[in-house]
């Protein structure tokens, strides 16, 4: 059975070539790149590079990047280090009741157990925030706005250079989760989005798992959250993985601009799909096709669960997911379902599709077949033994 790949939000293949760049650093050069020795200035200097050529990319300064592991450490560094390091300034967060768990827990922990207060904005029915609530919002003791600049449910694109603008007219530091952004959006520059702080992920846009950087603006202090060495400037402890750095930093030379995820070949291509699962009776869209990333395409169906749904799919060839990766295996209906205003018991039976480069226009009329046998086995496992 031929496999149809359709969850490109949760990750992607590790390109090829990005492959062949990691290569010297899991071999060739291997040197700890605090070590003053030859090995260790080797490895030094590969890093500083990496640095510069992300900087490059970005259009940022080579010291406003720092190396993570990935999306989530990122996401936290970002919220947890500038509340703690401005708490004398004031302990009020604001965010969007949409966020990825990486935000929203990191936020609760610092309400929960470090004194702060949070305001989480409602969405419109269509996923958006307006930037006028995060106006409204906005406190004397305001720390900290953090908005994602493309949601990983439903693909809704906010307006995080209109909010990025608002927060630093009125003096409050603005963090937007981009994870979902980079390698979908055509972009300039990192200024572009207005963001003083901007979390990216390299196994979202075909690098490798393990690895991402948080973009701090120069100016912005903020507390490390690892504690040990003087790594990355003194705001990430450990030695760095060269090997991830490398792929990373490669996977965004080659994919981000222009974006790997081709706006207009996916747009189509995601329009064509949604067209046709809306053609089995009881899917309704969720989100903005307007507003919202070209490849991703959500829809809630009536009478189903997601992982019954989901199953069905998998064993018929297909992978999609019933919204963010990170939270597949809950049994709560999805937050941003919810928020959008779905029933609870409609927002059970999510499903996110999410389009790549090797999706076909094959692929994608081979879904809506397969979605619509799906979902009618899907309904039939849901209902009473007794049922007629």
């Amino acid at each position: 059975m031929q496999r149809i790949y359709l969850d490109y939000n949760a990750t992607t293949p590790l390109d090829p070539g990005v492959m062949r760049s990691m290569e010297p650093f899991l071999g060739e050069i291997w040197g700890n790149p605090s070590s003053l020795h030859k090995e260790g200035r080797r490895a030094r200097a590969a890093l500083d590079g990496a640095r510069e050529r992300a900087a490059r990319v970005l259009g940022a300064k080579p010291s406003e990047i720092v190396f993570t592991s990935g999306g989530t450490e990122s996401v936290n560094l970002a919220i947890l280090g500038v509340a703690r390091a401005h708490r004398h300034r004031g302990r009020h967060l604001i965010t969007s009741c949409i966020e990825h768990h990486a935000v929203l827990h990191a936020v609760d922990q610092l309400v929960r157990r470090e004194g702060f207060e949070a305001t989480l904005l409602p969405v419109t029915p269509e996923g958006l925030v307006d930037p006028a609530s995060v106006g409204a919002a906005l406190r004397p003791d305001t720390v900290l706005v953090s908005i994602m600049a493309a949601n990983n449910e439903v693909g809704t694109l906010q307006p995080v250079a209109a909010v990025g603008q608002l927060c630093r007219a009125r003096g409050v530091l603005f963090h937007t989760d981009a994870v979902q952004f980079f390698g979908k959006v055509p972009f300039g520059s990192v200024r572009d989005l207005e963001a003083d702080l901007l979390s990216l992920c390299g196994h979202k846009f075909h690098g490798p798992k393990g690895a991402g950087l948080l973009y701090v603006r120069s100016t912005v202090e903020l507390e490390p959250l690892l504690f040990g060495g003087p790594h990355e400037n003194e705001r990430r402890a450990g030695t760095e993985n060269l090997a991830a750095i490398a792929g990373l930093v490669d996977a965004m030379e080659r994919f981000l601009k222009p974006p790997v995820f081709d706006p207009v070949r996916t747009r189509a291509l995601g329009d064509m799909l949604l067209q046709g699962l809306l053609t089995v009776p009881g899917v309704v869209p969720l989100g903005s096709r307007a507003h919202a990333l070209g490849n991703t395409v959500a829809v809630a169906v009536h009478g189903v669960d997601s992982a019954t749904l989901l199953a069905a799919l998998d064993v018929r060839g297909v992978s999609a997911s019933a919204g963010s990766a990170c939270s597949s295996g809950a049994l709560e209906p999805s937050h941003v379902a919810l928020a959008l205003g779905i029933p609870r018991e409609l927002a059970s039976g999510l499903i996110r599709f999410s389009l790549g480069r090797e999706t076909t226009e094959t692929d994608v009329r081979t879904t809506v077949e397969i979605f619509q046998e799906a979902v009618e086995v899907a309904r039939q496992c849901g209902q009473p033994a007794n049922a007629v």
